[in-house]
């Protein structure tokens, strides 16, 4: 396991605003680091020295416009709530501090800029950051302590540059409502934008800096409706000219289910058009919205979904990833396509039966970066210019990582009771006995997808390590894409009844459990299962509901009780449904089918998870206990929901793996 752990992992692809430079973080078991590569020969340089496994990530890096300095944040995790607080996967005796920190690209020279996160640059050196709601600043490169720029009552979430770094757009949350402010200098007043009793959120300048255009969505509390009844939430695009702040309407979403989702991707290329992502056709897809008329165009047609957009440096293209290609197995990868926003173009920049993701353009735009894994290579930073491809640090790949004896695992299709067809990945090792026992694996997200390679994020490239550990230990792996996972359309993500209203999802997970018991392969007898987080929740769903078919599980920091998901009535007005919601809730829950949970399990949590709270874990053990039960657990003080210690999560594998092998394997 501890081989199979020793996967790279890239993060934070970034590119300047001018010039032809990339840079990257990288974790190497653990060690994460800052990489910079520059045109024409793009020969990685390593930036920082932080050579301990100690659960210090990095995020948020970015080049200054003027390119001549990085910025990143070390510290917290960024992948679950209250981000921005420290993680101490070390116990150590002080707490780690979460920091700004730059790095001068032309002396190298590495330094803190401030105790802080959420920060936001200007022109030329500029740089501002979010404190206790408000806003502050620190110069890049001088040595002067940051001071507050301005005082606003609320508390202000997002901040934008105007094009000359003379402005900054904000919004502030002022409890019911969120207006969009202008901030030129500590003499002149905030400059509100078109303020109204709702939300405004996103904004984006145009090259101008003349107008700005923002996303708005109800304020205020609305009525008791009945919770589970799916409702429409309707959003629009507004634009403003900033002088006078009077503001119109653009666009406003379709009043459908699908019309509700909204999406973080906007953005302001050019004087004639705003780009925005909507499922208003039951996929996620890229429109334009043209200014003057208001009218939208789609720019990437066809059944399957893009994310990871960018917009190149000179706003003239747009590239993302998507799951489609010529093959059926390509709705189960990513593949980079790019949109020219003066043609409309679009076009597909790669293809084949790897994995792609996160593109950025460098320079002109003529040539792409971006991730790139196959199902036996993990993720490594890749360069496209033209037809020529080429991986970069690929010596990074330690000696003992078993790249060669990695299996490509399957795509199956299996349908769940209700005709959903369900897809899956099965990892199985050629040979062995004719029997061999299986495993289910459940992602967490819920809104995720395993995928026919390593994934690009970091808590499922570990998954797919253990997947592939328990394939070369005997296992026959099913890894199930159940409802409320993307990649399939709206109707499988967003279906009704699902997670609290009541776990429709859950057949889903069982369906696999009997087609893996299904496989001539495979013993029936012989079938357990493990997730964590979101797979967590299912993992104990299942064997709390199917004991007789799910043998044995390892249950990691999963939700248990969900009947907290819904707040206590503090006046007359009550949803007319509250009371069955609750039931409903309730019996969604793992905990209310203790009585038939006769399966052997394993929980594991960390104390310092900021996804699942620990007491989810705590509570349950305690009705274990209540009921005498048995049950084996690990707990792990310090770390968070995403094992930020690289020991942690090899620690976490290695228990799962030989729990499902002590019950069974002979």
């Amino acid at each position: 396991m501890e081989q199979v752990g020793k996967f790279s992992f890239p993060s934070e692809l970034t590119s300047s605003p001018s010039g032809e430079k990339i840079a990257w973080a990288m974790n190497e078991q653990g060690k994460r680091n800052v990489y910079f590569a520059e045109g024409p020969d793009f020969k990685p340089a390593k930036l920082t020295s932080f050579n301990e496994d100690d659960g210090q990530e990095i995020s948020s890096l970015r080049f200054t416009p003027d390119g001549n300095w990085l910025v990143f944040v070390r510290g917290g995790d960024h992948g679950g709530g209250n981000a921005s607080s420290t993680v101490n996967a070390q116990n150590l005796p002080k707490l780690p501090k979460v920091e700004i920190w730059k790095i001068n690209l032309q002396t190298k020279a590495t330094s803190v800029v401030t105790e802080g996160d959420d920060f936001f640059l200007g022109a030329g050196q500029q740089l501002v950051f979010l404190k206790n709601g408000q806003v502050w600043k620190a110069d890049i490169s001088e040595k002067d302590k940051p001071t507050q720029l301005f005082e606003v009552k609320g508390s202000v979430n997002s901040l934008e540059f105007s094009p000359d770094g003379k402005k900054i757009a904000f919004t502030v949350n002022r409890g019911g409502h969120q207006l969009l402010g202008i901030f030129e200098n500590t003499q002149t007043p905030i400059h509100w934008i078109a303020p109204s009793f709702h939300r405004y959120s996103q904004p984006k300048w145009s090259s101008d800096g003349n107008k700005i255009a923002f996303i708005k969505t109800l304020g205020g509390e609305g009525a008791a409706f009945p919770l589970l009844e799916p409702r429409h939430v309707p959003w629009e695009i507004w634009i403003a000219d900033v002088s006078s702040g009077e503001g119109k309407m653009l666009w406003k979403a379709p009043e459908t289910l699908r019309g509700s989702y909204r999406y973080p991707f906007f953005a302001f290329p050019n004087a004639n058009e705003l780009i925005f992502e909507s499922y208003q056709d039951g996929w996620q897809h890229l429109y334009s919205l043209d200014i003057n008329s208001g009218t939208t165009t789609l720019l990437t047609p066809g059944d399957y979904m893009v994310e990871q957009i960018k917009l190149s440096p000179d706003n003239k293209k747009l590239v993302f990833s998507a799951n489609t290609g010529p093959e059926k197995e390509d709705m189960d990868r990513r593949h980079i396509g790019s949109v020219d926003l003066f043609s409309k173009k679009l076009n597909w920049e790669t293809t084949g039966t790897g994995i792609e993701a996160y593109p950025v353009t460098i320079g002109q735009g003529n040539t792409l970066a971006f991730f790139s894994a196959t199902a036996q290579r993990p993720h490594l930073v890749t360069l496209k210019k033209g037809a020529e491809i080429r991986v970069l640090q690929e010596n990074l790949i330690p000696s003992d990582f078993p790249q060669t004896s990695l299996i490509t695992p399957k795509q199956v299709s299996f349908t769940a009771p209700d005709g959903t067809i369900v897809y899956g990945q099965l990892f199985e090792k050629a040979g062995g006995p004719a029997q061999k026992p299986g495993v289910v694996f459940v992602h967490g997200g819920p809104q995720r997808q395993m995928l026919l390679g390593w994934s690009y994020m970091d808590y499922y490239s570990n998954t797919y390590a253990l997947n592939q550990y328990l394939a070369e230990l005997g296992f026959v792996v099913l890894s199930v894409n159940f409802r409320l996972g993307i990649g399939y359309g709206y109707e499988f993500h967003r279906p009704a009844y699902g997670y609290y209203q009541g776990a429709v999802e859950y057949q889903d997970v069982k369906a696999g459990g009997e087609f893996l018991a299904a496989l001539p392969q495979v013993d029936p007898d012989k079938i357990g299962i493990y997730g964590g987080s979101y797979g967590g929740f299912l993992t104990a769903l299942a064997l709390a509901r199917d004991s007789g078919l799910f043998k044995v599980g390892v249950d990691i920091h999963g939700v248990h009780d969900l009947d907290g998901r819904y707040d206590l009535p503090d006046g007359y007005e009550v949803a007319p449904d509250y009371e069955k919601a609750l039931e409903v809730a309730w019996k969604s829950s793992p905990i209310a089918d203790l009585a038939t949970w006769t399966s052997p399990v394993l929980f594991i949590h960390s104390d310092d998870d900021r996804n699942v709270n620990v007491s989810q874990t705590t509570d349950l053990i305690r009705r274990f206990e209540e009921l005498n039960k048995p049950y084996e657990s690990i707990l792990i003080p310090g770390d968070t929901h995403h094992w930020m210690k690289w020991r942690n999560m090899i620690r976490v594998d290695q228990a799962t793996a030989d729990f499902l092998k002590k019950h069974l394997m002979n």
